[in-house]
């Protein structure tokens, strides 16, 4: 019989972003904040470690999840996966702290951005954070992880013509095949936010908030006040410390940070932006803008 964890995760803190848009910064920033606890890294292998949820099983076709996919048994299951991993920003094991009864949890994976109903099942008092980045130096990002093979998810995508398939997988990915890596990552960013957005709308308003990468950047303190104000945790000292100064690379750091790199890819990038219009300018109403360079 599984233990019953509906009261140790409170208003867990969950990091919604395309891939490549600086959530891996944003998640090792915040889960310096006190009392928060996170499994370490992605949780790819908590949620598609289940037959039914992978696409390679074939009893799911991509990574979205909604809450159809779901019952209270697998509700239980996997929040005790998330349990068995879990340590705080100091390292310790929860299951080694007998004293913990309700703890912060910290998430971040970009398939959760085509995943969001699914997520409200299993944690249906979450907080959102949605993270944003310029759509060009998102999209350069994403050729170049493409490129790397560092980013490889399904590998052997049945049906599929084109290199490994890297980062998350949305519904429709079948069109793609064939086409060039800027149409295909294109399509991703445009998937990703626009599900997204879908989904944020049917969820009350204090319940999540936006950040600007470039904002993350500029001025982590700023942006760390505002998400720590909003999600209920705290600053201590050695979250101000790690945000008082630029903040360190992220692990998942392909090649030095710049602001005109997505230059390398611009005559990709420049033919597919008029397609990506429309969820720019739903972006633009929660603050997203275009970096100047």
């Amino acid at each position: 019989m599984l233990p019953n964890f509906a009261e140790l995760f409170d208003r867990p803190v969950i990091i919604l972003a395309a891939p490549r848009s600086g959530s891996t910064l944003l998640f090792e920033t915040l889960a310096v904040a006190k009392d928060t606890w996170t499994i370490g890294g992605e949780s790819h292998h908590v949620i598609e470690g289940l037959q039914s949820l992978n696409p390679n099983s074939g009893m799911v076709d991509s990574n979205r999840l909604t809450a159809d996919h779901v019952n209270e048994q697998m509700v239980q299951l996997i929040r005790s996966r998330f349990a068995r991993l879990l340590k705080d920003r100091d390292g310790q094991e929860f299951f080694r702290r007998q004293d913990i009864k309700r703890l912060r949890f910290l998430e971040k994976t970009p398939k959760n951005s085509l995943r969001l109903p699914f997520m409200e099942k299993i944690f249906p008092d979450a907080l959102y954070i949605f993270l944003f980045r310029d759509v060009r130096a998102n999209l350069s990002s994403m050729m170049e992880a493409w490129k790397a093979r560092r980013w490889v998810t399904y590998p052997n995508l049945k049906g599929w013509r084109g290199p490994p398939w890297s980062l998350l997988l949305p519904p429709g990915w079948q069109q793609l095949s064939g086409r060039p890596l800027e149409e295909i990552c294109a399509f991703q960013w445009e998937s990703a936010n626009r599900i997204l957005l879908d989904d944020l709308e049917k969820i009350p308003r204090q319940r999540w908030t936006t950040i600007n990468y470039q904002l993350l950047v500029d001025d982590p303190e700023s942006a760390a006040e505002h998400l720590c104000t909003f999600a209920g945790l705290e600053i201590d000292e050695h979250l101000r410390q790690r945000v008082q100064k630029p903040l360190p690379l992220s692990r998942f750091t392909h090649t030095q940070p710049a602001v005109d790199k997505w230059r390398k890819n611009e005559i990709e990038i420049e033919s597919v932006l008029d397609s990506l219009a429309g969820i720019e300018a739903r972006l633009q109403t929660l603050g997203y803008a275009r970096t100047q360079t």
